[in-house]
């Protein structure tokens, strides 16, 4: 634990181009052999500190105060993550090393597997709830994923990340918005 604490509090302030395995076990008060004896590599421990990361924001989710319904619970959760991605360790880890340490395709496969679950959880919770209309669940899982991790990068990326979470989350509730609109429309005419 000490290894991946320090890890990502370097990674977090240097990125992990700029820091070296040196600083890491240093800033971890353990040896070298330590850190290789647990990780295959510097990326392996990256994706140690990125699943971490990426854990405290699934808990920090969880101890939100819970929404009315299902779909009230899953823009809570979007939004959440918008907000998550203005501070430094999910921009910096999650953001903009993640895709470039690890490559598009594990990134993706890692932001599936802790995003995509709880998305569609949510969307069949909704559908049962009546606040959704049923519909193929698994292609609108994905594509809420794609949308909420493009406004991410986004706001990780723009000059004024603050401006940019604004739009993004103002452009994320007319997504979402239109979700409930179509399944009222059709309730009222039942």
């Amino acid at each position: 634990m000490a290894l991946i604490n320090a890890a990502r509090r370097l990674f977090v302030a240097k990125g992990y181009f700029d820091t070296g395995t040196e600083e890491i076990v240093r800033d971890a008060n353990v040896t070298r052999g330590a850190l290789y004896h647990h990780f295959a590599d510097k990326r392996a421990l990256f994706v140690a500190v990125f699943e971490a990361v990426e854990e405290d924001l699934l808990a920090s989710a969880a101890g939100a105060v819970p929404a009315v319904d299902s779909l009230a619970r899953l823009r809570s959760g979007l939004l959440g993550f918008l907000d998550a991605s203005l501070t430094p360790e999910v921009q910096q880890v999650l953001l903009i090393d993640g895709p470039a340490v690890l490559g598009w395709h594990e990134w993706r496969e890692l932001e599936a597997r802790y995003g995509l679950g709880i998305i569609t959880g949510l969307l069949d919770a909704a559908i049962a709830e009546g606040t959704l209309d049923p519909q193929p669940v698994d292609a609108l899982a994905h594509i809420l994923l794609a949308s909420v991790d493009e406004a991410a990068l986004y706001i990780a990326n723009a000059p004024d990340s603050l401006a940019a979470r604004n739009r993004a989350v103002a452009a994320m509730d007319v997504v979402l918005n239109g979700l409930v609109r179509v399944s009222r429309r059709r309730v009222r005419r039942t």
